[in-house]
């Protein structure tokens, strides 16, 4: 048996055998539909011309591949995330339309003495994953095109199906994080159709009664020293709380000191976290796909204990985000990021008004 194929086999496989299983990979990395896409609003005219060159270059890798646009298109997303939590480690050319970033090292082969090398037949000589996506005679690596098909080509060398596909992902990577995103990302696109997928709402109902101010970096007393890593909305028990993105449910349970709590994560690889709920909506699980708006439980005030500890304070909805940098997750204040939702839900709301 092959190196790689035994040591996924025996370690990694095991880790991500439900998540091949919860996302249909097989059915989602092939070229093809999922279900029907809907309507939302629209993203300034620059941004729409952005998104139709980027839609243009996943549809030619997906070609060329035989990947679905949406894996493609979820692959270059990751990769973005990556580069903008690391810039100076993974500097883009101006211009670039995609986000990945391939070192020359990796591009033109480690033992290549032209760094520099476009020729795909030296490249291979020299184990380099540089191609020539484009037809132009060029494994260019300052081509969004050829930079794009590189990418895809490697991960899919295994194959385009289930456990093939996540093989070719973590040889790339080395990473189950990376697999596990590149899953997820795939899902989403699969589900909503399309990319544009940046609307946001503010967790509560704009038009209920709540109250919220920056919380971040206050002291935590239970369970040992800590910081506050969200915004608490005071509301009453029973409102409703929604997703503020689209997304994928990642986690949904107990947790000691969020109490009933609920993890989405988006395809900017934010985990947006809502703890204290006194419940979830019952439908929703593990891996289900959720858009902006729609309730996944209600506010409470659960938490500070064993499963099912209530009370212990005010009812209110902790609300956090995370950053997935690659192999860590690092919170930040999302304070400002709720005032400008709140803000644009009310402009909008007038405006239909």
């Amino acid at each position: 048996m092959p190196v790689q194929r035994q040591r996924w086999t025996q370690v990694i496989r095991p880790k991500l055998l439900r998540w091949i299983s919860a996302l249909a990979a097989a059915e989602l990395l092939v070229t093809g539909a999922f279900f029907a896409a809907e309507p939302v609003r629209a993203a300034p005219a620059q941004k729409q011309e952005e998104l139709r060159t980027l839609k243009q270059i996943y549809d030619r890798v997906s070609l060329t591949t035989g990947l679905s646009w949406q894996a493609v298109a979820a692959l270059d997303r990751y990769e973005s995330t990556l580069t903008r939590a690391h810039p100076k480690t993974r500097p883009l050319r101006e211009g670039a339309a995609v986000g990945v970033f391939i070192d020359e090292k990796r591009w033109a082969g480690p033992l290549n003495p032209d760094p520099s090398d476009s020729n795909p037949v030296s490249i291979r000589v020299f184990r380099g994953i540089g191609q020539d996506g484009d037809g132009d005679g060029k494994a260019d690596r300052g081509n969004d095109i050829d930079l794009l098909y590189s990418l895809a080509s490697e991960v899919r060398r295994f194959g385009t199906f289930s456990d093939d596909f996540a093989i070719g992902l973590w040889e790339y990577y080395q990473n189950t994080r990376a697999v596990q995103r590149v899953l997820q990302f795939t899902k989403i696109y699969h589900a909503f159709g399309k990319l544009d997928l940046s609307h946001h709402v503010f967790p509560i109902p704009v038009g209920s009664s709540y109250a919220y101010r920056s919380t971040w970096g206050n002291s935590r007393g239970w369970g040992g020293v800590r910081i506050h890593e969200g915004t608490d909305i005071f509301a009453n028990y029973g409102v409703p709380v929604r997703s503020t993105s689209f997304g994928i449910v990642e986690v949904k349970g107990w947790n000691p000191y969020g109490g009933w709590r609920i993890g989405i994560r988006d395809t900017d690889n934010l985990y947006h976290y809502y703890a204290h709920l006194s419940g979830f909506e019952k439908s929703l699980q593990p891996n289900d796909v959720v858009k902006p708006g729609q309730v996944i439980g209600w506010v409470g005030s659960s938490g500070y204990g064993r499963p099912g500890t209530q009370g212990k304070f005010p009812p209110h909805l902790h609300y956090g985000v995370y950053r997935d940098r690659g192999l860590v997750e690092w919170a930040f204040d999302p304070y400002p990021m709720l005032r400008r939702w709140e803000r644009d839900e009310l402009k909008a709301l007038k405006v239909h008004k």
